[in-house]
């Protein structure tokens, strides 16, 4: 299918548990539309210019703002003088995160969260480290909307905004093949990690959970990911995955009955070894699962001492 499409398959390796993600191009009447690039590294360098050689690239679309995706975005937009194109909301919040003043706000929530100090340091470090792997950031040409019709290659593609993941995310569905670019949507094999980052989208689980059902609502017979084998029937991986929440959410009001810190309640979920950069996906999914039940009005969240501690009710 995705030979039929037009599109070419580019899988950038990348040096996190999760080892890669598939970029996707696709010729045009005017040059090649280019859709995630990677992060910006060496590897990623030497991909890009190997399958570039010789092709004139007109338009760079970003998925979402994470750094697998979106990292060497900005040195690819630089080198080719492509058009770029993603949504604003993820787009404002890229201009944000990786600035200088973002990491004592980062402490600052890390503290209430009451994150172990070497965990919360480890993390800011490695955040601050990162920063070459995702700068320059691109100049964005143009704001993708929910609902508009974009061309790659020669198919249009429906743009389908599917916030929960990243607040900005969006998928491409080809109506004629029934077809989903899923990007980090829906995964094959492992459930997407809905985190709260401590800005933007206060519940992104609840919006998830209603971007999921969006996207059934389609019923797509074919599903193309970032990550992870194209696979059949989307609506069946759609229940799958929310399956797995419904059994975190009963983990996470076991956690607080007699209440508990974000930390304590990670320290549970995740009860397995984690490395410092899997505390920070950790953490956040830990808050997310505790805020949608906290609008759910499954429990409530006190300041004690500067603290958050979740009570179920």
């Amino acid at each position: 299918m995705i030979n039929k499409l037009g599109l070419r398959q580019i899988t950038i390796p990348l040096p996190f548990k999760l080892d890669h993600v598939h970029c996707f191009m696709a010729e045009g009447e005017n040059g090649y539309t280019i859709i995630d690039t990677g992060l910006n590294d060496e590897r990623t360098q030497k991909i890009w210019q190997r399958e570039l050689a010789n092709k004139d690239v007109e338009h760079i679309i970003i998925t979402h703002l994470h750094p697998d995706h979106c990292g060497f975005a900005g040195n690819l937009q630089k080198q080719t003088s492509a058009t770029m194109s993603m949504t604003k909301t993820d787009y404002d919040a890229l201009a944000k995160i990786w600035t200088e003043e973002a990491l004592p706000l980062l402490k600052q929530d890390y503290d209430k969260a009451n994150i172990d100090e070497k965990i919360a340091d480890g993390i800011l470090v490695i955040t601050e480290d990162f920063r070459p792997f995702v700068t320059p950031i691109p100049k964005v040409t143009h704001y993708l909307q929910d609902g508009e019709r974009v061309l790659i290659g020669k198919n249009e593609y429906e743009v389908i905004f599917t916030p929960g993941h990243s607040a900005g995310l969006v998928c491409f569905y080809q109506k004629e093949n029934n077809v989903l670019l899923s990007t980090d949507h829906i995964l094959p094999k492992i459930t997407p990690n809905i985190a709260y980052w401590f800005y933007g989208d206060k519940n992104p689980l609840k919006s998830y959970e209603q971007s999921l059902q969006k996207v059934k609502r389609l019923n797509v017979e074919y599903v193309i990911p970032s990550h992870g084998e194209p696979f059949y029937d989307a609506n069946k991986r759609i229940d799958e995955i929310w399956s797995h929440h419904e059994e975190r959410f009963i983990e996470t009001l076991d956690a607080i009955k007699g209440g508990a810190s974000v930390y304590q309640v990670c320290e549970t979920l995740f009860s397995n070894k984690l490395s410092l950069y899997d505390y920070q996906f950790a953490i956040g999914e830990t808050i997310a699962h505790l805020e949608y039940l906290r609008y759910e009005d499954e429990c409530i969240r006190e300041l004690e001492k500067g603290k958050w501690i979740y009570y179920r009710n």
